[in-house]
């Protein structure tokens, strides 16, 4: 007589499987309506604003998904003459980026000292600059003021890039100190075993492989730099010199009771299209900043 195993352990495997299946398959969906969620969430205001930004004026207040009549006009707004809107784009650009080159110059040289160096007080110092980045802008503004205008400042391109500087180096110092320490010392031991010396082991090994994280911070404080307003307003009071931000708050309509609220949609758009663009086509590599922790001591 011949005894047939028994097909209930095979049963049981099956059913664990489909169960299994079935919570992955649900796991799925619920995640792709979060991030569904997430997605409208972020991208709805900014989908309003263009919308708004195509509305003619007599049609601005309505609720559409759509314009009825599409046009340009605002935009045309935006560039005349009279709001300067290039001119001021121009002077977001040189604080943005002036303020993006000497952080990171400053901060990767700073940061990599700080991730490698062993001396007395440097964690009084880390918390010194940490400390330094909570001070709120408008406490310190008034002292700002005076003293770049003891100085001759006030006008000037300096006068709102080292208060942007201020606030962008201990957050530039503090994001690469923690991405310097993740990164082994053996790297830098190989490349002097190979004969590079300090220097060149940084240039040439250490920078390459840091790249994402310095460019995930430089994102960053341009992102800070471009979007600054408080300090532009107070110190800049020449049409010819304040940044986009400022001028977009200056928008006048036909009369003083009269908000030019398409203008100002069309500018916005015009301020914010850039970092969506950038953010969207670096995404990887502000990823693998983010995910910088991969490389372990």
């Amino acid at each position: 007589m011949s005894i047939r195993p028994a097909s209930a352990p095979a049963a049981v495997v099956g059913s664990t499987r489909k169960k299994a299946s079935r919570r992955t398959s649900r796991s799925g969906v619920w995640a792709t309506v979060g991030i569904g969620f997430i997605v409208i969430y972020c991208l709805a205001p900014f989908y309003w604003m263009i919308v708004s930004s195509l509305r003619p004026d007599q049609e601005i207040f309505e609720n559409s998904w759509w314009p009825r009549h599409p046009s340009l006009e605002n935009y045309g707004a935006v560039f005349s003459a009279k709001n300067s809107f290039g001119q001021g784009l121009v002077n977001s650009l040189i604080v943005s980026i002036t303020v993006t080159v000497v952080a990171l110059a400053v901060a990767t040289f700073a940061s990599y000292a700080l991730a490698r160096l062993d001396f007395r007080g440097k964690g009084a110092l880390l918390l010194v600059v940490l400390a330094t980045s909570m001070f709120p802008l408008v406490a310190i503004i008034v002292p700002l003021l005076k003293n770049f205008s003891d100085w001759q400042w006030i006008n000037t391109y300096q006068a709102m890039i080292i208060p942007d500087l201020s606030f962008s180096l201990p957050l530039a110092v503090w994001n690469l100190t923690s991405f310097f320490r993740q990164m082994p010392q053996e790297l830098e031991q190989s490349a002097m075993v190979d004969g590079c010396t300090p220097g060149q082991a940084f240039r040439k090994v250490i920078l390459p492989i840091a790249a994402p994280g310095i460019f995930t911070t430089a994102i960053i404080i341009f992102i800070g730099a471009w979007n600054e307003f408080l300090v532009a307003v107070t110190m800049i009071n020449n049409p010819a010199m304040q940044p986009a931000t400022v001028l977009l708050s200056k928008f006048t309509g036909a009369s003083q009771f009269n908000t030019p609220f398409g203008s100002q949609m069309a500018a916005g758009v015009v301020m914010t299209l850039p970092l969506v663009i950038m953010v969207l086509l670096f995404q990887r590599r502000i990823v693998a900043g983010l995910a910088a922790g991969g490389l372990k001591q």
